[in-house]
């Protein structure tokens, strides 16, 4: 029955071949790898010019869009992945993927106002959205459970040179050329990986997954597309969408399109994360859970610390960006550390680790917001974040294949994925209102109190982002308490 449950491909290598540099992996491993290089490249190159695409298109006050709206729309995206690659196996969502992805920055890049800007990052999102989910279906189908840590430990050290070389180069580029051609440079990148990955990607996972008809026996059959996943999959986009657009108002006519968007989000959420993930059952909806929380409350604090440097501190957007570069080396060292054999027994141990350490960093990047702290702290509380970022987010992807059969890799892991992106759409829409609410990107001359920035953003508007998140963190401390199912008593 095994075979049943495979992917109908002949050519995945056997179980005991080599690493995933050895002859049998290496060309899928660089392939793969080169992808989420490109996607790192993009994350810390863009994260950097934002401020100044904001300041200039004049949509500072919508600045927590500009994020939110990638995740929004990659929420559709990772749902269609999913159901698209159990159906006709990844390459199809990973190359249409890839094209959104460029598409998106082209649009955001030649954007006249910040309306169009947010429109190229939500195309940008569903590219996105498309290509992680195809990425974990190549991983499920093609690389031994032995192989996984190792492999997702890859997908972190890919971040490293971006993180410190992404900075430098966005914020030269801004200051210089431009913050558009940040945007319309990345594009160029995206040939390199698609001629790497593909051919393997469909040699080795190409074709669709097939299961059982009737349980266990009767002739295995095609994954059939699940026509109500994918409308449950728009109404959660449509609906964190429009509470995205009620946090950013804050007037009572916010009200019916709040109450709108949370109709739609709570079945939809329901119908597409595992049972009992919201009340954390064991095992795999805690999984779930955790990556949400994680991504979530690390990300909607990271989306507001170069803002926060340049606006309260005077920083460059080189050296506001290069703030967060050693993250991408600490990220990556937490995912090495996690993908050692030896420590597999103590996983549950670092997770837990690492959500503490999220929590502190989160908790002490505002205290740059007092002038007498030294702005590197901001530098050192974001690489020993970044550490337990990588101690969580790789295991979390680790636990979830574990968990998954071979023909419930692609919908299980878009809901790893739904999590994570939900709940950076959520968490940044509660960030943006409060950072709203207390005068955020308020033209100067009305900013309230002596000690707004030179952007008219007042330290407090700051804090009431990143404090709210570091409570979340801890929120997700608890959470890793329960991804170890319990043990069942026989007899």
């Amino acid at each position: 029955m095994a075979a049943l449950d495979a992917p109908d491909v002949a050519t995945v290598p056997a179980e005991g071949e080599g690493g995933v540099l050895s002859r049998s992996f290496r060309a899928l491993s660089i392939g793969i790898v080169s992808v989420v290089l490109v996607i790192a490249f993009e994350a810390t190159a863009v994260g950097t010019a934002m401020p100044v695409a904001a300041r200039e298109l004049h949509g500072v006050a919508l600045y927590a869009f500009a994020f939110s709206g990638y995740f929004t729309t990659s929420l559709f995206g990772m749902v269609l992945a999913g159901q698209w690659s159990d159906r006709d196996g990844p390459v199809a969502p990973l190359t249409v993927g890839i094209g959104a992805f460029a598409a998106g920055l082209l649009l955001s890049g030649t954007a006249a106002g910040m309306g169009v800007f947010v429109l190229g990052r939500a195309v940008q999102g569903l590219g996105g959205g498309l290509v992680i989910v195809a990425l974990y279906v190549v991983v499920g189908r093609v690389y031994p459970e032995r192989l996984r840590p190792a492999i997702m430990a890859s997908f972190a050290a890919a971040w490293v040179v971006p993180s410190v070389v992404g900075p430098l180069a966005a914020g030269a580029v801004t200051e210089h050329l431009g913050w558009r051609w940040v945007f319309l440079g990345i594009p160029a990148l995206v040939g390199v990986p698609l001629a790497l990955v593909l051919p393997q990607t469909r040699r080795l996972a190409g074709g669709p997954t097939r299961k059982p008809a009737g349980g266990t026996g009767g002739p295995a059959r095609r994954t059939p597309l699940d026509r109500r996943r994918i409308r449950l999959a728009f109404g959660i986009a449509l609906g964190a969408g429009l509470l995205q657009y009620a946090a950013q108002d804050l007037r009572p006519s916010a009200l019916p399109p709040a109450l709108a968007g949370a109709a739609l989000l709570v079945p939809a959420v329901r119908g597409l994360l595992p049972h009992g993930t919201w009340r954390a059952a064991r095992g795999l909806p805690s999984v779930v859970l955790l990556r949400g929380v994680a991504a979530g409350s690390f990300v909607a604090a990271e989306s507001f610390v170069p803002l926060m440097l340049v606006t309260q501190r005077g920083l460059s957007p080189t050296l506001a960006g290069l703030s967060l570069a050693a993250g991408g080396a600490t990220w990556a060292a937490g995912s090495w550390v996690q993908a050692r054999p030896r420590v597999e027994p103590y996983r549950e141990r670092l997770m837990l680790l690492g959500m503490v350490l999220v929590a502190a960093a989160v908790a002490t990047a505002p205290a740059v917001l007092v002038p007498a702290v030294p702005v590197w702290t901001v530098a050192v509380a974001w690489a020993v974040g970044c550490f337990g970022m990588g101690l969580v987010i790789a295991s979390t992807s680790v636990l979830l294949l574990r968990l998954s059969a071979p023909h419930e890799a692609g919908t299980n892991s878009a809901a790893l994925q739904i999590s994570d992106a939900l709940c950076n759409v959520l968490l940044l829409a509660f960030g943006g209102a409060a950072f709203a609410a207390l005068g955020g990107g308020t033209p100067v001359h009305a900013a309230a109190g002596p000690g707004a920035g030179a952007h008219g953003s007042p330290p407090a508007a700051f804090a009431a982002v990143f404090l709210p998140m570091a409570g979340v963190a801890l929120a997700g401390a608890w959470v890793t308490t329960r991804i170890r199912e319990r043990s069942r008593v026989l007899g």
